[in-house]
C-alpha cells in the first residue's frame, strides 16, 4: 500500500488556548496512539488533502520534527460542522507483527449482463469495506467482478477473495446488486395496465352482446 508523508511538530501545550491558536494558523492538532505513550503534534491542514480527500487508501509516514519517522494509519478525523475544516486527527502507529483495522475502497470490474442485456441498474451498497490485516498485507483496494451478475443477482462479502486479510462485515453483507430499473418497472406497469384495460373492454363488450340478445 502506498504511503503519504505528513510533516508534524511536537506540541508543547495541549490546552484549549494552544489548540485554538493552531487552528487559526491553519494547522491541525493531532494525536498518535499505539506507542508507549500518546504523541501530540500538529501538521499543516493542506498536507492532509491527499490523505483525506481521496477515494484511495494510504498508510502514513509521520515525520516529526524532521528527526523521527513513524509509520501509521488514519484512525479518526473530526470536521467543523459548518466550514468542513479539519479540527482534529487521530493516528494509530503500525507494528509489523500487529494487525490493524482499516477501510479499503471497493473497485468494480467488468460489465454485468443484467445491466447490458436485461435493462437492470447496478446498485453499489458498499464503496468501502473494513478489513483487518498485518500492515504488509493491507490491500490497496478490493476487486469486485460483476461480469456474471444477472438481473436480481447480488455479490456478498462471502463471495469476495480476501487472501491475507479478513473482511470485518457479516458474510451476508451486500456489496452490490443488479436491480430492476425504474424505466423497466414503468414499462412493465404500462404493459400490465394495457392488459387490464383490454380485459375490461372485452368484458364490457361481452355484457353488451348479452343484453342485446
Amino acid at each position: 500500500m502506498k504511503s503519504i508523508t505528513i510533516k508534524g511538530s511536537k506540541r508543547e501545550s495541549v490546552g484549549k488556548v494552544a489548540t485554538k491558536a493552531l487552528r487559526n494558523a491553519d494547522k491541525v492538532p493531532c494525536v498518535l496512539y499505539g506507542g508507549d505513550n500518546p504523541l501530540h503534534f500538529s501538521a499543516n491542514e493542506l498536507d492532509f488533502s491527499k490523505l483525506v480527500y481521496t477515494p484511495n487508501a494510504h498508510t502514513v509516514v509521520l515525520d516529526i520534527n524532521g528527526d523521527q519517522k513513524i509509520n501509521a494509519i488514519l484512525q479518526d478525523i473530526q470536521f467543523h460542522p459548518v466550514s468542513d475544516k479539519i479540527l482534529h486527527v487521530d493516528f494509530y502507529q503500525l507494528s509489523e507483527d500487529k494487525e490493524v483495522n482499516m477501510e479499503i475502497p471497493v473497485v468494480i470490474e467488468g460489465s454485468a449482463p443484467g445491466v447490458l442485456l436485461e435493462g437492470g441498474t447496478l446498485e453499489i451498497s458498499k464503496r468501502k469495506l473494513k478489513v483487518r490485516a498485518l500492515p504488509k498485507n493491507l490491500p490497496d483496494f478490493i476487486n469486485v467482478d460483476i461480469s456474471s451478475l444477472k438481473l436480481g443477482n447480488k455479490i456478498l462479502t462471502a463471495d469476495l477473495e480476501s487472501e491475507g486479510f479478513s473482511i470485518l462485515h457479516p458474510e451476508n453483507t451486500v456489496v452490490c446488486k443488479v436491480r430492476t430499473s425504474r424505466a423497466s418497472m414503468s414499462l412493465e406497469e404500462e404493459v400490465e395496465e394495457g392488459e387490464v384495460a383490454e380485459e375490461a373492454e372485452a368484458s364490457q363488450e361481452a355484457e353488451r352482446n348479452s343484453s342485446e340478445e
